[in-house]
């Protein structure tokens, strides 16, 4: 099959692929996911330095169980369990840890693709971006975790409370508690 015909195929389709060895497809649909993966940790996590391994390890773990999906149509739920699992197990493995900060870290090179955005609303969307992801950083670990998978990974409330193993109510709780405190700190961006 040609490469640019991977590009035509649906996702579903690209699952099916996958799942019976076409590493065309394979490659095709982690293409499809990187960009989404990349901005789920983004807002996760606060170490930017982490993000792109990170994101490669989401994209390992769905690529080597890829196969175990029985149910393609739930892929996305899928992808944001193991989003949800690889950084929880990163927030184990740093508990302990000291952080140091380097006063000449440069950000992390971006994905998005932004060429024609002139440069004061480049400049504008940055700081916005910016004021978003610390305060979506600064609220309690619960809320954060509910608020991005509901609002960058495009999950129900109920696919929510299977992976963070709560109920559908205390999701709801979180998600309205969550939005509160983000537009209470971000009065002065709007």
């Amino acid at each position: 099959m040609l490469k640019s015909s991977y590009k035509k195929k649906s996702q579903h389709e690209l699952i099916i692929l996958a799942q019976n060895d076409d590493y065309k497809a394979l490659e095709e649909l982690i293409k499809s996911v990187q960009k989404t993966v990349y901005t789920v940790l983004e807002y996760l996590v606060s170490n930017k330095s982490n993000i792109l391994d990170l994101t490669q390890n989401v994209l390992i773990k769905m690529s080597r169980g890829i196969k175990t999906l029985k149910e393609p149509e739930k892929f996305n739920t899928w992808l944001n369990r193991i989003i949800s699992n690889v950084y929880f197990d990163e927030m184990r493995r740093l508990k302990n840890r000291c952080y140091c900060i380097s006063i000449d870290d440069e950000e992390c090179r971006e994905i998005m693709d932004d060429k024609n955005i002139p440069p004061p609303d480049k400049c504008a969307a940055s700081e916005i971006d910016k004021a978003v992801k610390q305060s979506i950083l600064g609220l309690p670990e619960h809320f954060k975790v509910a608020i991005i998978l509901r609002e960058f990974g495009g999950l129900s409330y109920q696919e929510i409370a299977e992976i963070t193993h709560a109920g559908i109510g205390t999701v709801k709780s979180r998600i309205a508690r969550a939005r509160t405190r983000l537009q209470n700190e971000l009065k002065h961006c709007i």
